[in-house]
């Protein structure tokens, strides 16, 4: 099948998807973003998130096919050219990225958080969150690039 879709903001088509291949899989292999990482392959870990029609969602997951048509954003459609995203930014002045391997779902389900909620309560930050896994950080660090992104996030409006 052809999966035509929009991708960080550009429609983009792909030829020859298996219906049942990954969405995660097609923007990695496919489409050359490899942002979203393969971990789990089961939802479990929160590496794959992007945002599907404005909502978080496990990239690994998703069927190819239920993507047609669809508005897909991954951590590769946060910045603008150099400039980072204020979220990204802020992980890393927090010191909130250690290996790199659950930041681009955390990135992803951290601005859709902002988004939604503006200056979360720290419930609200580990629920938001709750899905994404790090063996890294010990997520205290990750709670302060939250908060910091949703500081700045609130003076730029």
């Amino acid at each position: 099948m052809r999966l035509t879709c929009t991708v960080n903001g550009t429609q983009q088509s792909v030829d020859d998807v298996w219906e049942g291949e990954s969405l995660l899989y097609v923007l990695r292999e496919r489409m050359g973003l490899p942002g979203s990482k393969n971990a789990c392959e089961q939802g479990e870990c929160g590496s794959c998130t992007v945002a599907l029609d404005g909502l978080p969602v496990c990239a690994c997951l998703v069927a190819a096919g239920q993507a047609e048509g669809r508005r897909i954003e991954t951590v590769e459609g946060m910045s603008e050219g150099t400039a980072l995203d204020p979220v990204q930014q802020s992980f890393l002045d927090a010191g909130a990225v250690q290996c790199g391997f659950c930041t681009p779902g955390l990135l992803v389900a951290t601005r859709d958080l902002i988004e939604r909620q503006g200056r979360p309560t720290d419930p609200e930050i580990r629920e938001a969150l709750a899905g994404n896994l790090c063996r890294c950080t010990g997520y205290e660090k990750i709670m302060d690039a939250v908060r910091l992104a949703a500081d700045r996030m609130a003076a730029d409006r």
